[in-house]
């Protein structure tokens, strides 16, 4: 069998708008006052998706269950891989719920809540996406209160996403560091699928380990104090779970 190559998905669809989401319209009292989120709207929207961007400080997490890349182009995004064949998220099972016990990257988990920047950039406004399997009738999980004020559920969602855009900002701080640092190389990883095909997935990039220990000890040093070289050990670590694809792979396959 001829081998198959495959392309990480990173943060954005093809509409151009961010991952998973299909129509952010701003959370107001006057449109959806007297309407409740889903009690359990599950993670089936992120069924054929095998990447997800992840940030900076939740990578020591993410170091534990998913191998973290970096996206091909300038940007350096750090991404946690969740399957190794396109549109497919291997940590989600049929029902649309989550692999157990696995931590959910934050972009996952904030859906589907975001920030919309107004204002030349100045001002951020929560919106909801206003899609199929989101909205309810009724007051059992309310965007708003009787009298139009939001509810504990937008108050959580819009603290959520303010800490989000935070470790965002961050996170591009980051990745500008470690991609003008010249540590980042190509790289892509073979695997053997019930012992007939191989897949080969690439499109993306690795910290190299020999050009890592060859940085300038000032940048070492710099690197340690903001945080950046923890995030490169993390990202290291977490080379190991390519071999956890391959298995969740091959376990799939056979049931």
């Amino acid at each position: 069998m001829s081998a198959k190559k495959q392309e990480a998905q990173t943060n954005a669809s093809a509409t151009g708008l961010p991952l998973f989401y299909k129509n952010p319209v701003l959370l107001d009292s006057a449109k959806h006052g007297g309407m409740s989120l889903k009690q359990d709207i599950g993670f089936g929207f992120a069924e054929g998706v095998n990447a997800v961007p992840v940030n900076m400080i939740e990578l020591p997490q993410i170091a534990h269950f998913y191998p973290i890349a970096f996206s091909n182009d300038d940007t350096a995004t750090p991404v946690a891989v969740l399957g190794v064949r396109n549109n497919e998220n291997l940590f989600l099972d049929k029902k649309g719920q989550w692999v157990e016990n696995a931590y959910i990257p934050a972009y996952i988990r904030r859906y589907p809540f975001i920030f919309t920047e107004l204002n030349e950039g100045k001002q951020l406004s929560l919106c909801v996406d206003d899609t199929d399997g989101i909205f309810d009738e009724g007051d059992a999980n309310p965007f708003f209160d009787k009298e139009g004020n939001p509810s504990d559920l937008s108050k959580n969602a819009l603290e959520f996403c303010r800490s989000y855009h935070t470790a965002a900002r961050q996170t591009l701080d980051f990745s500008k560091e470690i991609a003008e640092s010249g540590i980042l190389v190509d790289r892509q990883a073979e695997f053997n699928v019930d012992g007939k095909e191989r897949i080969n997935f690439s499109g993306f990039k690795i910290v190299d380990e020999k050009k890592l220990s060859e940085l300038p000890e000032a940048t070492i040093a710099k690197w340690h104090k903001n945080g950046t070289l923890g995030a490169v050990y993390a990202h290291l670590f977490s080379g190991m779970h390519w071999a956890t694809l391959s298995r969740m792979l091959n376990e799939k396959l056979k049931k």
